[in-house]
């Protein structure tokens, strides 16, 4: 009877462990798909970036298949803080406005611009380091306070990394405190995904 009962004990002891275990997997797994953004239909680009494409169209072309997101090396960490902290330090942020007397312009600074300009650098920066066109993506999102903002989003397959010019780290999209509306697609740089519903603001009103 004690023996019997010892057994009992144990097939339970094993049954919870493997509902915890099963659990936790669970988890991990919810967790995993939270690390990326999940695009859910083609949309409109901004309107900077139909302008920067008709003026730069070598920058907007097609991609080619996605091939997933790329492998999160340590070289290719040290690359995105690197070149995320050195374009922040190296612009001096403007709006559109102050710097080409327009409200929208989207352009590849040289040492002032405004938070999509910032992006364009890195972006262009890590296409040189090596980096895929495909897993650098623009992207457009609201800050806290409803205003528009642009910054760069970095796929990896340890999830969807962000390169920003108010701050110099880099940290995972659902870490950054903002409501994500759309970014390029992985496929084509002059086309846009929606990410979430409602419409971004203008996004040269913002650093």
């Amino acid at each position: 009877m004690v023996k019997l009962t010892s057994t009992l004990k144990n097939s339970a002891l094993l049954i919870g462990l493997s509902i915890m275990s099963m659990g936790t997997a669970q988890m991990g797994v919810a967790q995993a798909a939270q690390d990326y953004l999940s695009p859910i239909k083609q949309t409109n680009p901004p309107i900077g970036h139909y302008e920067f494409c008709k003026s730069n169209p070598s920058e907007c072309g097609q991609i080619g298949q996605d091939k997933g997101p790329m492998q999160l090396t340590r070289s290719a960490w040290d690359k995105m803080i690197k070149i995320n902290i050195s374009v922040n330090k190296k612009i001096r942020p403007l709006t559109d406005m102050q710097i080409h007397g327009v409200e929208e312009r989207w352009s590849i600074p040289k040492s002032v611009g405004d938070c999509e300009d910032y992006v364009l650098l890195k972006r262009a920066k890590l296409i040189k380091a090596g980096f895929s066109p495909a897993d650098l993506l623009i992207t457009v999102v609201l800050q806290p306070d409803g205003a528009g903002h642009a910054i760069l989003t970095v796929r990896t397959d340890y999830g969807d990394y962000i390169l920003d010019n108010m701050r110099n780290d880099v940290r995972l999209w659902h870490e950054t405190g903002y409501r994500f509306i759309k970014r390029q697609s992985s496929q084509h740089a002059g086309a846009w995904m929606q990410l979430n519903t409602g419409s971004a603001r203008s996004v040269g009103t913002t650093n």
